[in-house]
């Protein structure tokens, strides 16, 4: 399960590409990306927000935990992806005698030199799938959220810088629970987003069921690979124009006062707080942000808007907020909880 190539430094920070950047080239790279999600749309079908939350991830800089039953083109989504952006491709299958080495990588002895070796793992990757996250144990957990937070991990009292972009998609099953081992709330927190696939409805199975008939076909006449569509330079300078668009100072207010209305919703609502234990962190906040900034300039605007932060805000707080033990007992899901202080934080 591990990697052969060697460790790839850090890309450079890239302050300046947004503000040396000529408008040609800033179309360019719009253009480049919604024609990347045209073709992710025509290869995954049925699965538009999965494909909408990978590119947001991509440009937010953030990790993903996706949620469905099998069967449901989580790990085809990301494979898609990494065939057509510049970079390359893990899928890590989590087993309960996984370890953290398998990983992170591990220092191997040469006797030939009489010296030890680095030896990559799998996160020394652009794009990873952690494939089943919950059934390994806590030190492999513990191992992949650690590299996910500080983008590095250390060895033998080494450390080394993970590549960039850097992307986690952990999937994690909903059925068959008996052998898994939860991810701690507190942990759950280094993801950006906790997002549910569902199943696709009648129209979009009959076009995959095409689809599958017309990949047989192609692999026996050996279809073409897909092309490269987006560079990493095209993603480091989408990152920076995403994070450049314009917020109203009301909006920003109202984003920051969605996320403290989950911690105390008794302003709003006192009978909401007894429902929530504990509401999100600071990390929620900065999510928010992000994903609203991303998903406006997916979709080719200038500036973010209230429906850019509806659009994200369950699939960031989904994992970040702890109901009560009474609101297990009526039936109020986070879910739900988010869209009662949506109804009642006011836009100012």
């Amino acid at each position: 399960m591990t990697a052969t190539q060697t460790p790839r430094p850090s890309a450079p920070a890239s302050p300046a590409v947004a503000a040396a950047t000529p408008p040609a080239a800033v179309a360019e790279t719009a253009a480049a990306f919604a024609e990347l999600r045209t073709q992710l749309a025509t290869r995954i079908v049925g699965q538009d927000a999965l494909i909408e939350r990978l590119l947001i991830a991509l440009l937010a800089s953030g990790h993903l935990l996706v949620e469905g039953a099998p069967g449901l083109a989580k790990t085809s989504a990301i494979q898609a992806l990494a065939e057509r952006i510049e970079g390359n491709f893990q899928r890590v299958q989590f087993t309960p005698d996984l370890l953290p080495g398998d990983l992170t990588g591990t220092d191997i002895y040469r006797p030939e030199t009489g010296e030890f070796h680095f030896q990559p793992g799998p996160l020394f990757h652009n794009l990873v799938l952690a494939d089943e996250v919950n059934r390994a144990p806590a030190k492999v957990q513990s191992a992949l959220l650690e590299a996910m937070g500080e983008r590095q991990i250390t060895v033998g009292g080494r450390t080394y810088p993970l590549a960039e972009p850097f992307l986690v998609m952990a999937t994690q099953n909903p059925i068959e629970q008996e052998g898994t081992y939860p991810l701690p709330e507190a942990q759950l927190d280094r993801f950006l987003m906790h997002v549910r696939v569902d199943y696709p409805d009648p129209r979009a199975e009959r076009r995959i069921l095409a689809i599958a008939r017309a990949e047989m076909r192609g692999r026996a006449t050996g279809g073409p690979a897909p092309a490269t569509l987006v560079s990493q330079a095209q993603i480091f300078a989408a990152r920076d124009q995403s994070m450049d668009l314009h917020m109203a100072e009301n909006l920003e207010e109202y984003l920051v006062q969605l996320v403290l209305a989950t911690r105390d919703p008794a302003p709003y609502d006192s009978d909401l707080a007894r429902l929530v234990d504990y509401g999100a962190s600071p990390r929620a906040t900065i999510a928010l942000d992000r994903c609203a900034r991303a998903r406006a300039w997916l979709r080719g605007a200038d500036f973010v808007t209230p429906e850019d932060i509806h659009a994200v805000v369950f699939d960031v707080m989904r994992h970040r907020v702890l109901m009560s033990y009474a609101a297990e007992a009526e039936g109020m899901t986070v879910d739900r909880f988010v869209a009662e202080l949506i109804k009642r934080v006011p836009l100012i």
